[in-house]
């Protein structure tokens, strides 16, 4: 299976891509020093800005200094850890969100990377934001952390949506993901804003597809 997912972490672990992602999991670990970060949101402003892989390529940096992860695909609009991973997506979140035997035995598939589980999303319900601000999703979250060190929750975009800032309340941390050249400055400003008006906890932001130093590019030949 690893040599059909097409993740740089994988793919080019020797990479500068791969090593920006080994720094992004060093600052998330020093940032939290005085207060644990054991549940984090991964998000965007708007669509296809990356977040689903940001956050995939994350869990692998994570898993290879030996912490259990699970990646929660609780994006319920368009999820896509599965097709990242090239697993199965008939159960999954949502499954367990609704099933108790699923909350007893959580539904989690393994990657081919050690330590790194994914619980993909299930099936799609019709009100996502009421689900994920259930007391129900509290139970699921404490059940998850009995299986790992850190969960990584992937979620729709902030602006459009209510759910990721629903989600927002329920985890430790939230990371926003933003692209060079194509998110707005005003809708970052924006998503910032929604999160802060529910006192989420915004540990940092994630640039993609910025240009890499051509010096750089040569040291890591």
């Amino acid at each position: 299976m690893a040599d059909k997912v097409n993740l740089i972490t994988i793919q080019e672990p020797l990479s500068p891509a791969s090593e920006a992602y080994r720094t992004l999991r060093m600052n998330l670990q020093y940032a939290t020093l005085d207060t644990a970060l054991r549940t984090l949101l991964i998000t965007s402003p708007g669509p296809d800005e990356g977040k689903s892989t940001t956050l995939a390529n994350l869990g692998v940096t994570i898993a290879q200094i030996e912490k259990r992860v699970i990646l929660v695909d609780c994006d319920l609009r368009r999820p896509r850890l599965h097709q990242i991973w090239g697993l199965e997506n008939q159960i999954g979140f949502t499954t367990m969100m609704l099933e108790e035997h699923y909350l007893e035995e959580p539904p989690l598939q393994a990657t081919p990377i050690e330590n790194l589980l994914l619980l993909p999303s299930g099936q799609l319900p019709p009100r996502p934001a009421d689900l994920l601000g259930s007391q129900r999703m509290d139970a699921v979250v404490e059940r998850l952390l009995q299986e790992a060190d850190m969960l990584l929750f992937d979620a729709p975009p902030v602006m459009g949506v209510t759910d990721a800032v629903v989600l927002a309340t329920k985890v430790d941390g939230v990371l926003l993901v933003v692209s060079a050249g194509e998110t707005k400055r005003e809708d970052a400003q924006n998503a910032l804003a929604r999160l802060n008006a529910v006192n989420a906890r915004v540990v940092g932001s994630v640039l993609n597809n910025a240009p890499l130093d051509a010096a750089l590019s040569g040291y890591y030949q």
